[in-house]
């Protein structure tokens, strides 16, 4: 009896895997598990989109402009949601609006990453001229209200969805350098740099190989952050006419279209807005999740 439960006083003692260790700490966080949840379900409907949808998002019908949802007094489940003022239907819209505005996200925050994290490795190793030539532009960038900054490289580029990504990424980039140069900084006083130094490595080695990947850890949770950045920025310069362009089911163009409608058509400005508010929601939440399970100082 006293072995088995020294067996399993051991096994409880013993200590967890990283992903099992990570779990913990995340799911400890409700509010984070619950954005995680949104997220997932959002993506699948996303990929989805071309199954789930009951119409074509572009499909106008003449017969039913702003048809009210299906619960009010004149709607239908045909269009459970509701129609547009030219008849297309809502919950298509959406439902694709969750394709674009999350691809949108997703390609903001590869570009902004990438080109970060170019610049902040640069500037964390050489320092220096280099160093100080980057930082400044990078201050540059962030003295400048992020939604004018955009407007106006939008402005300069001409209004179009590739424009208004390429905006958004100049707008979030300066968070990544600092985080990026500030973590590359920190890492490289420590032992193991020493060490791989005093082996001979290549200058390129410890940047990639040794440094690189203890950075990672800030950057995820700034990443899970940026993308309910660049998809708030997103729908603001779609709002903005600046954006994705009619037709495209973007939620914050489809604002834009509903301005002048919002007094008599309810349902077709609070459903847009509400799914911009609920994924940046989410994403906010993951994010502080990513931020306790990642971080030692703040793990329990």
């Amino acid at each position: 009896m006293t072995t088995q439960a020294t067996l399993v006083v051991d096994a409880a003692a013993a200590p967890r895997g990283p992903l099992r260790e990570f779990w913990g700490y995340f799911s400890a966080n409700h509010g984070a598990v619950a954005g995680l949840v949104f997220i997932v379900a959002l993506t699948l409907t996303a990929i989805f989109a071309n199954v789930l949808a009951p119409h074509p998002p572009d499909l106008t019908n003449n017969a039913v402009f702003l048809k009210p949802p299906a619960w009010q007094a004149g709607g239908s489940w045909v269009f459970p949601l509701g129609t547009d003022a030219i008849g297309r239907d809502m919950l298509s819209r959406l439902i694709f609006g969750a394709r674009l505005s999350l691809l949108i996200g997703a390609a903001v925050v590869a570009i902004a990453i990438v080109v970060g994290i170019a610049l902040g490795l640069v500037a964390g190793f050489f320092r220096g001229m280099t160093e100080i030539a980057i930082m400044r532009l990078m201050d540059i960038i962030l003295t400048l209200p992020s939604l004018l900054l955009a407007i106006v490289i939008v402005a300069i580029l001409g209004p179009g969805i590739m424009n208004a990504m390429i905006a958004v990424a100049i707008v979030v980039l300066p968070h990544y350098v600092r985080i990026t140069r500030a973590a590359v900084i920190s890492e490289t006083a420590k032992d193991y740099v020493t060490a791989a130094r005093a082996s001979g490595a290549t200058r390129t080695r410890l940047m990639f190989s040794e440094v690189l990947p203890n950075c990672a850890a800030p950057l995820i949770v700034q990443a899970s952050l940026g993308i309910s950045t660049a998809i708030l920025d997103a729908a603001a310069l779609g709002f903005l006419g600046l954006g994705a362009q009619p037709p495209a089911s973007e939620w914050g163009t489809m604002l834009a279209d509903a301005r002048e409608f919002v007094l008599r058509a309810w349902w077709v400005v609070t459903f847009p807005g509400l799914m911009i508010l609920l994924t940046v929601l989410a994403f906010n939440l993951l994010g502080d999740g990513l931020r306790d399970a990642l971080d030692p100082k703040l793990k329990r």
